[in-house]
This record gives C-alpha cells, structure tokens and sequence, in this order.
C-alpha cells in the first residue's frame, strides 16, 4: 500500500480507551504539532485509503490531516467479528465514543475539521452534534444525516417498508436491511479474485462512470419511490449483492483515473483479510432502534457548528432517504453553509474528483475560520 501513497503520509497505530488499536494514515507537511486538525472519516466498503489523494492537499494548505480505520475496518485491531457476537459496540454513540477516545490518546484539544464520507458522514455529523466542543466545523459527504432518533421512537417498531417493497412487481428488499443479515457477509466474502472482481464491479456501478446514474429527489418514504433507485440500493428480493451489481462490471478502463487495479487490490487484500462482517455490523445497528436508543437522550439537539454538504452530482445517495437532505439543511444544522455538488463524481466523490473536493473543503474551511 505505501507505495500507492504520497511520500509524506505516514501510517500508524495508537491503542485508544474504547479497546481498539486504531490504524490511521497522517500528512502534515507543515510539521507544526499546533497545525490545525483535519480528521477523516471513511464509509462503506472502504477504508483510511479512501482518502489517500485528499490527505496530502489538504496538508499543503496548512493541515495535519488524519484518515482512520473505524472500528471494525481495515488494519485496526478490536471489535466483534463474528455475526453471533454483542453488536452493540458498532452503535452510533459508542462509534462517537472511538472519535473522543482517539483524540484524547493523539493529545488534540479538539478536531477543527472533521469529514466524514458514506456511512463516515453519519458518524461525523453525530460526533459534531453531541461533542461541538470537540468538532468544531463539519463536513458531511454523500450521506445526509438528519440527527438523533426522535425520544418517542418505538424500540420494536418493524417499518412497513420491507413489506410493501415484497409486494413490488418485482419484489423489492432495501439494501440497508439485506446487508443487516447473515448471509451478506458468506455471500460476499468471497475468493481473492472473485472478490477484486465484485469490488470492482460494485465501486464502479456506484461511480459516476456507471451512466445510469441520474439522481434525483424522490417525493416520499414509499416502496414505489425507493424502488426508483439502482439495484445497489433498492435491490431485486431473490438476488444478494454480487448479483446484483455483477452484470454492471464494466468493460473497459474508464476506472484508471480513479481506482485503478493496484489501488482496487488494497481494498480486495483487506476485505479478504478481515472479511465484511464486521464492517456490515454497523448496518445491523442503524437498522436497530434498540441498537441506537442511547442517542434518544439528544432527540431534538441541533449541530450548532459551522457545516455543509459535498457529494457527487451522479450520487444516488444523496437522495437514498427521502427527507433527510432537507432535514439536515432547513432544520438540524443551525450554521448550514451549503450544498456543493461535485461535477464528474458519483458516491465515490473524494477518489473521482478530489481536486474539486480538496478545494471545496479548504474554502469551506477558510470561509469559516483561519489558516
């Protein structure tokens, strides 16, 4: 891997107090421990590599940048592997809990810029929200997050959705509640090739290189709504993931300036490695109100900090829940700084375009605080 990476990213460890050995990547060309902190934060299924072109721009303009393996990703040592175990050390709050800790063991008073990407996003924006003392602007990508569950929510209430979506012709499953299963992980988890080879289908079908990918806002939470959407997210019910996005693999090398096959190689080596069990258990915990019902205690608290959003403008996932987008930019963030849609990007927006993404962050950034 560290040769794919800029000469001055430098990859470590530090054990933290929520039981990890947290793996991160850092760039600071600056060498000043008093730099301003920019903090990372990966989805699904990806890894601190993510952001492996973002971390030296970043650092040029005056960052010490950091990319971290969450729990249960890539090379950090801890947390529940196996389907049977305790999953509730993947619920949100304890996933804010490694964010406190890890900045408590790296002797930061506080993350000027924290980022999160995918399910990265979801992270970062409840770190910011329960902690503004800690994270002191926020950038969210390809995710809204429209905050804590409301105090009133039904830990047993079964959504109607998955149901209605069965009833479709064809019958439907929401990709969210199908990665939640037991058999997503054998279905996926498969031979080294094989797997390079569905990694590669899935990044690309996501990207902005897939070109059925045309976005838009959908009206409703309904099943004929979601059903609107790709086969990555609104899935066919007889059909698991590689399934569904194997007959998309592309057919030429329209991937090269982005992922190219040694890049692809160290997210094929570290799934094989670990597996997606643990990555897919924070799915069995955001599809959970039981899971997450220690956050009922913030229902109702807004972001405070300054914040926007980036995402891809080919990006489904930004309108993947309907609702979200504009409860987290009219309501929940209080010093919203707005939208910023990437050209030529999809879901995969820091790894397409992040020149666009590097510049968009450091003005965000500038336009809000100093340099």
């Amino acid at each position: 891997m560290h040769h794919l990476l800029d000469k001055n990213i430098k990859s470590n460890f530090v054990d933290i107090g929520t039981g990890l050995r947290v793996h991160y990547l850092e760039c600071n060309y600056t060498n000043k421990k008093d730099a301003p902190v920019a903090l990372l934060l990966h989805g699904f299924p990806e890894i601190s590599f993510s952001w492996r072109k973002i971390l030296p721009l970043l650092s040029k303009e005056g960052f010490r940048v950091i990319a971290i393996d969450q729990r249960g990703y890539g090379k950090t040592i801890g947390g529940s592997k196996k389907y049977e175990d305790d999953i509730r050390e993947y619920n949100l709050i304890n996933l804010v809990s490694d964010l406190v800790s890890f900045l408590k063991e790296m002797n930061f008073n506080n993350v000027d810029l924290l980022v999160g990407h995918d399910a990265g996003s979801i992270v970062a924006g409840a770190a910011t929200l329960i902690r503004p003392d800690l994270f002191k602007s926020l950038v969210m990508m390809s995710a809204p997050y429209a905050g804590t569950p409301n105090i009133n929510t039904s830990l047993t209430y079964e959504d109607p959705i998955h149901e209605d979506l069965e009833k479709l012709d064809p019958p439907r499953k929401h990709y969210q509640w199908y990665y939640s299963t037991i058999e997503a992980n054998k279905d996926m988890h498969l031979e080294k090739k094989e797997l390079h080879k569905f990694l590669r289908a899935y990044y690309h079908m996501k990207s902005a290189d897939w070109k059925k990918n045309v976005p838009y806002k959908l009206n409703s939470w309904n099943a004929e709504n979601l059903a609107k959407m790709p086969e990555y997210y609104i899935m066919h019910l007889n059909e698991d993931m590689v399934q569904s996005v194997m007959p998309h693999y592309p057919q030429s090398n329209c991937y090269e300036n982005w992922l190219n096959d040694q890049e692809l190689e160290v997210y094929t080596n570290s799934f094989l490695k670990k597996s997606f069990q643990p990555a897919l258990n924070w799915y069995r915990c955001m599809t959970s109100n039981d899971l997450n019902s220690d956050l009922r205690i913030f229902s109702g608290k807004k972001i405070e900090v300054p914040s926007c959003f980036i995402a891809g403008e080919k990006d489904w996932g930004i309108y993947q829940k309907p609702g979200a987008l504009d409860i987290m930019e009219n309501n929940l963030c209080l010093q919203y700084k707005g939208r910023h849609l990437i050209q030529n990007a999809g879901h995969w927006v820091q790894q397409e375009n992040h020149v666009d993404v590097a510049n968009t962050l450091i003005d965000f950034f500038k336009n809000n605080n100093s340099l």
